[in-house]
């Protein structure tokens, strides 16, 4: 690629592209390109004049050298990072904003008087009409207030006023769907499918297969707990699946031969065969783009009362203007109580306050699915924590492999590795990249594989039966046994690993020791959580009663239980929320769902199981705990802007009423005091809380 540099420091440049235009998917192709190099730390391209902006680490050569060999061909660029990168919809907003103040100062210059009457007035009716048609409904709402202000102007022969009037809502009501449209288009994308291979049927073979070689007509197999990747019409099988991000559906709904899924639900039981109908991304985007829009997820409770305050306030300020009139039978003052109302700053501060809230998570990977979950988080006082891939690191390792029958262990190792892969769980993914560490080829010789939620798996391989799990399911759910002449191993396996039990044929086989290690920031970020405002911080594992006590010793955590099962967590969720208490459940597996579901708030980890992040409301990325912490002052801080926005729409708008009344200021400044302090109030509303 051409380009010139134009301006340069030390760690950062501005370069021009050496052609005529950029598209918008250009550009989102440059940006992707250069964001995924280890030293550029920032970068940001503007496809209207062709610059982009870089800052990096290193040496200005490597940078460059890399911007030298980027040609758009060569990128093999994702469609979902230029589909809906939100690139066009900033252009088209800002376009409007621009073009409505310029058409406002020629209007105002150059237009001839009467001509500009005659616009006004017809710009008017649009305000007035929807006044008209609220009244119509038996509500008296903000239209009617805005309708009525602007059509006593008229009146009045004030056209000025009734023209910054309707300037000013004008660009309220552009700012505030651009920032609706943003958040809920940045929320959507957060939520989109984010799936890189998928199991793909070949001559009777399951063959993991990058998703982007996938094509309509294949067929590809789902198992229990993972995502389903593409819509189309199940071929073979039964499930249950969790379709509520798309259809709104609280319960899973049964598929069988000849079903239809959708790409992004879950297979919440089950194994399903499908052949794929659409493989483009665009598809689910659009469903959740819509489902968001239609829902009433995103509202907050504090939001729905600030909008249901705004209502209430109409007819005062209707009456106000009335009492006033008859007071002083003065129009003007009367008019200046018209002009301000609370309702309007009160509907445009709280959702984008909301909705800005939640973007601001987004920059610190945590995707938040509704404002109203951010408000429960700050009432919050029990967080429950999941030990595996939660407080415990996310990339658990194996260090041994100790076989009990006359077998090696890389034998051993491969059989375990060839059933774990297909399920998504921190433990199975230990297995599955020791395997291929050690250079391990672990085709597919087994049969169907059944997964048991919470206990292991269990399949045929080459005509036996294996198992392999936790100790509860293999050796007392299966019956499994220890040979006797192995009885002293047994005994003697090293108690500061986390153990998983390989059987065949009901004789253990191999026990694969997985080291799960404290976080290094678990017990800080434990202590930090209590410090803003949790009082009681619980785990709850399925491991032995010494993993737990040791894990929960040094996490710090008031409360743990050892050996407990799915039901088990949804059951002391419950029971906690029965005697008062905003639970908040952290997890990351399968066998964290139920709890994630009944809690007041669930938490999941970005890189565990599918279900989980679908069940969730929320997601933190998986290397950093820290974001519980984070999301706790996100929360705090959006209400406390909610508060003193309260406060400052009183304030303003209540000194404005006064000044008007005792006839200090004109309707026209009043009105224009009115909307500039409205949008100095969103705006503000718009900035990061952290």
């Amino acid at each position: 690629m051409k380009f010139k540099i134009i301006h340069e420091i030390r760690g950062r440049m501005r370069i021009h592209m050496a052609c005529r235009q950029m598209t918008f998917k250009e550009a989102d192709i440059l940006q992707y390109y250069l964001s995924g190099q280890p030293f550029i730390t920032k970068v940001k391209v503007y496809e209207r004049n062709q610059d982009a902006a870089i800052c990096y680490t290193g040496s200005r050569e490597a940078v460059i050298k890399l911007l030298q060999r980027f040609s758009y061909e060569n990128i093999p660029a994702p469609d979902h990072v230029w589909q809906n990168s939100g690139r066009r919809v900033s252009r088209d907003y800002g376009d409007r904003i621009v073009q409505k103040v310029v058409q406002r100062v020629l209007s105002k210059l150059f237009l001839p008087m009467p001509v500009r009457t005659a616009v006004i007035g017809c710009r008017s009716a649009r305000y007035i009409w929807k006044g008209v048609r609220a009244l119509r409904r038996g509500k008296i709402e903000v239209s009617v207030l805005d309708g009525t202000a602007i059509a006593v102007s008229l009146l009045r022969r004030d056209l000025n006023t009734a023209d910054s009037v309707m300037f000013l809502l004008g660009i309220g009501e552009i700012l505030e769907e651009w920032t609706h449209k943003k958040s809920v288009d940045d929320l959507a994308k957060s939520m989109s499918l984010n799936v890189s291979k998928a199991w793909l049927l070949v001559d009777g073979r399951e063959v993991l297969t990058d998703m982007e070689k996938i094509r309509s007509g294949d067929y590809v197999v789902v198992r229990m707990g993972n995502v389903i990747p593409f819509d189309g019409t199940v071929l073979k099988g039964n499930g249950a699946v969790n379709q509520s991000s798309m259809t709104g559906e609280a319960l899973p709904v049964p598929k069988e031969a000849g079903g239809y899924v959708y790409a992004g639900t879950v297979l919440e039981e089950g194994e399903l065969t499908i052949c794929v109908k659409e493989t483009s991304g665009s598809n689910k985007y659009e469903k959740i783009v819509r489902l968001i829009e239609e829902t009433e997820q995103l509202k907050s409770s504090m939001e729905g009362r600030a909008a249901h305050l705004a209502d209430r306030l109409v007819p005062y300020t209707l009456l106000g203007t009335v009492l006033v009139y008859l007071m002083t039978r003065n129009p003007s003052r009367a008019l200046s109580v018209l002009m301000v109302d609370f309702s309007c700053a009160l509907k445009l501060a709280m959702p984008i306050s909301v909705l800005s809230a939640i973007r601001e998570a987004g920059t610190y990977q945590i995707t938040v699915k509704g404002g109203k979950f951010l408000e429960k988080i700050s009432e919050a006082d029990t967080i429950i924590f999941d030990k595996t891939g939660t407080l415990t690191k996310a990339h658990p390792t194996v260090v041994d492999v100790v076989p009990f029958i006359q077998e090696s262990p890389d034998e051993l190792l491969r059989i375990a590795a060839c059933l774990e892969e297909h399920f998504p769980h921190s433990m199975a993914r230990a297995v599955v990249y020791e395997a291929k560490k050690r250079g391990l080829s672990h085709e597919e010789t087994h049969s169907k594989v059944e997964y048991i939620v919470a206990h292991g798996i269990s399949s045929m391989v080459e005509g036996h039966k294996v198992v392999i799990g936790s100790y509860h399911f293999v050796f007392e759910d299966e019956g499994s046994q220890v040979p006797e002449d192995m009885r002293e191993r047994f005994e003697n396996l090293p108690e500061e690993y986390s153990h998983l039990y390989l059987t065949i044929e009901r004789r253990l086989a191999a026990v694969i020791c997985i080291e799960d290690p404290l976080r290094e920031e678990a017990a800080e970020v434990v202590e930090s959580l209590r410090r803003a405002g949790f009082h009681k911080l619980v785990m709850m594992t399925g491991d032995s009663e010494r993993t737990a006590a040791s894990i929960a010793a040094r996490a710090g955590v008031d409360e743990y239980y050892s050996e407990v099962l799915p039901e088990d967590k949804a059951e002391f969720v419950k029971r906690e929320k029965a005697t008062g208490r905003k639970v908040v459940m952290v997890g990351d597996g399968i066998n964290d769902s139920p709890a994630l579901s009944a809690a007041d708030v669930g938490i999941a980890i970005s890189d565990g199981a599918e279900i989980a992040r679908e069940i969730a409301d929320i997601t933190i990325e998986a290397d950093r705990l820290s974001g519980l912490v984070t999301l706790r002052a996100i929360s705090d801080g959006l209400i406390r802007r909610i508060r003193k926005n309260y406060v400052q729409i009183v304030g303003i708008n209540s000194g404005l009423i006064l000044l008007g009344v005792t006839g200090t200021i004109q309707p026209a400044a009043s009105a224009m005091i009115h909307n500039i302090s409205t949008l100095a109030i969103g705006g503000n509303s718009m900035k990061n809380l952290l």
